[in-house]
């Protein structure tokens, strides 16, 4: 379970403090939903779920109304203030149990094994410490849990990657909350012991120039089960 819940009054130092990338995204996001066709991805990246589930970074809560209702509860993990005030919004429309909670990556603030599904959607690019924040994820999900991932990352020519690379190492990160373009966030999940499932390669948006944060996966892995994945308690 949570240990603190930002709806309970309780007021928690803040992991990620971003203000103005905050009040950029909370409006550009929503405007993507059908300009980029993102409430179409969502979609796809949840359909299915069910029993309990633990979304990281769960930014303004666009992902809450695209649960489907086999889905018995969400406990949403965000950082930065501003986006968990506007989750904690979205939270009381959604059609499931929705706790929005203060917390970072690297650090859950909820019990092992205790989750039948994480969703990270638009998060490894810009968790500060990437094996850290995979393993606390293997650490909160059962053994034999899903993984539903929709991520941003490396991709294109070689030109394209020198140039997020370029960019990473200098004005993207400051500019975009912490985001990075370069990581290989399907690479990264392989070498944190996950087990990959079906996954595709897709350009956001899908017509028109293909843009630095415009190559994304979408898709599915496992931890695998309990006798091949030990473990220990927190």
């Amino acid at each position: 379970m949570p240990l603190r819940s930002a709806g309970s009054g309780k007021v928690a130092r803040d992991a990620v403090h971003h203000p103005l990338f905050a009040r950029y995204y909370a409006r550009a996001s929503v405007a993507a939903e059908t300009r980029l066709g993102m409430a179409r991805l969502r979609e796809r990246l949840l359909a299915g779920l069910g029993g309990r589930v633990i979304e990281i970074g769960a930014g303004n809560g666009l992902n809450f109304a695209h649960y489907p209702g086999t889905v018995a509860e969400v406990v949403a993990i965000e950082p930065e203030r501003l986006l968990r005030q506007r989750a904690v919004e979205a939270a009381l429309r959604a059609g499931i149990p929705v706790d929005v909670v203060p917390g970072c990556a690297e650090a859950l603030p909820v019990k092992s094994e205790g989750f039948d599904a994480v969703v990270l959607s638009l998060v490894l690019c810009s968790v500060r410490d990437l094996p850290r924040a995979l393993a606390e994820i293997r650490r909160v999900l059962r053994p034999g849990g899903e993984v539903r991932f929709f991520e941003h990352g490396r991709g294109g020519g070689r030109a394209m990657v020198l140039t997020q690379r370029a960019l990473d190492r200098t004005v993207w990160p400051a500019l975009s909350g912490g985001c990075h373009l370069s990581r290989d966030p399907v690479g990264a999940l392989r070498d944190a012991g996950f087990e990959l499932g079906p996954y595709r390669r897709l350009l956001v948006p899908d017509k028109g120039p293909a843009l630095p944060p415009s190559y994304c996966a979408l898709g599915t892995a496992w931890r695998p089960g309990r006798g091949d994945d030990p473990v220990p308690e927190r």
